[in-house]
């Protein structure tokens, strides 16, 4: 059934769930497509978060902050799996994903709320990063294929509270 499509949720869509983008679809490929999506997006990506992305080598071009209405659209990609990763995104009313994709809720902090000097911002992001990144780790050792869909949403949670 490989590519997955993924889509990753947080409210502006300018950190947490670009990181988590950047990171499936450098981990993934070719087995898993990363997109992200926010219900209010910021209209850009966070600085931090694109500079913990590029120290990790991984690619940026075409991250862009963006609304999950597009993920909606008909034309849109179907999505086979979903994940909220901040709990105002979480607790929103999603728009209805064609073909039931399994969802989990992967709640991290917002690294940047909080921090105040450069050197705050930088330990936070590196911080999310490493969280998403270990997540990730999780969720691709999973044997997914063989799996049904309620145990894969169980496995999702619980990756979420590692």
């Amino acid at each position: 059934m490989a590519p997955y499509n993924v889509l990753f949720l947080c409210t502006g869509n300018s950190s947490r769930s670009i990181m988590a983008e950047a990171i499936l679809n450098h981990r993934g490929a070719p087995n898993f497509v990363a997109y992200s999506a926010g219900s209010h997006p910021a209209g850009a990506v966070n600085p931090y978060a694109l500079r913990q992305i590029e120290e990790a080598g991984l690619a940026t071009a075409g991250l862009r902050s963006k609304s999950w209405d597009e993920f909606a659209a008909p034309e849109a990609p179907q999505m086979h799996f979903v994940f909220t990763l901040c709990d105002s995104a979480a607790r929103e009313p999603c728009p209805v994903w064609p073909g039931q994709p399994v969802t989990a809720h992967w709640g991290l902090a917002d690294p940047g709320f909080g921090a105040h000097t450069r050197e705050e911002l930088e330990r936070s992001f590196r911080g999310a990063f490493a969280t998403i990144d270990r997540r990730i780790g999780l969720f691709l050792a999973l044997p997914i294929a063989s799996l049904e869909h309620l145990a894969l949403e169980r496995e999702m949670r619980r990756i979420g509270h590692e």
